[in-house]
């Protein structure tokens, strides 16, 4: 491993910052089972300095995601084997998740609750009626009533927003269909235009082939006619010749 890798020097630290921060959680957890009274000042201070350590821890493992990255894009510089990249990500994975474990019970509403007692009782003075833990249970299950139906509502919201996009890609396919089955329907009008064009112009072809045919006809009758008259005088002349010719004799 070359001592140019910078996770252990952020691991380390981010390892003692967290041990710290679940030694205040675990203060801050006995503190709310408390009498206000006698952890009035103490639960404060706990919940500054916890929510404060959180906010560095959380400040921390990016530092580490970016380290992570570093390594991941010079593989051959520091030679990571695959497994301890892997182990890496888990270990920054599972500080995430414990720092949000601790950061969810602190806004959770019973412990809101108790908080907002807490300074009620300072500006007032006069203590109220503790919380049972059964008042804790059932806020703590309101709560995570709460937050089901607003992750329920998130749902049913981003499945009606998919919806809705898969409408409007729908709704845009048919208008794109529409104005191409226009666009055919002028064609297939502008064709039987031509078609109509077409049709009469051969119609007046037809006409003026038929005039031609009958004026060859007609000649060609008057050709023949002339060839039969030039026939008979013909034959007329050599009958009269032979007619001389026999009445010479």
């Amino acid at each position: 491993m070359s001592l140019e890798d910078p996770f252990f020097v952020v691991r380390g630290e981010v390892q003692k910052a967290v041990n710290t921060a679940r030694g205040l959680y675990q203060r801050w957890c006995e503190l709310l089972q408390e009498d206000a009274a006698g952890g009035r000042g103490g639960l404060d201070w706990t919940t500054n300095e916890l929510r404060n350590g959180l906010r560095s821890i959380e400040w921390d493992l990016e530092d580490l995601e970016e380290t992570i990255g570093i390594v991941e894009a010079n593989p051959g510089k520091f030679k990571l084997p695959a497994g301890d990249l892997q182990e890496r990500k888990v270990f920054v994975e599972r500080m995430r998740e414990a720092v949000q474990d601790m950061k969810d019970h602190m806004v959770s509403p019973a412990a809101i609750a108790f908080m907002e007692r807490n300074k009620r009782e300072m500006l007032t003075g006069k203590p109220a009626a503790p919380q049972s833990s059964s008042d804790l249970l059932d806020a703590s299950m309101a709560a995570a009533t709460s937050r089901y139906i607003e992750e329920q509502q998130a749902t049913q919201q981003l499945i009606m927003d998919q919806q809705n996009q898969q409408l409007e890609m729908v709704s845009g396919s048919i208008r794109v269909l529409k104005h191409m089955s226009g666009r055919v329907g002028e064609e297939l009008d502008e064709q039987g235009v031509m078609l109509d064009a077409f049709a009469h112009e051969m119609d007046h072809t037809q006409s003026r082939m038929d005039g031609v045919l009958r004026k060859m006809a007609k000649v060609s009758h008057m050709t023949n006619d002339r060839r039969q008259w030039c026939a008979i005088v013909v034959l007329l002349g050599v009958l009269l010749l032979v007619l001389i010719l026999l009445f010479s004799l």
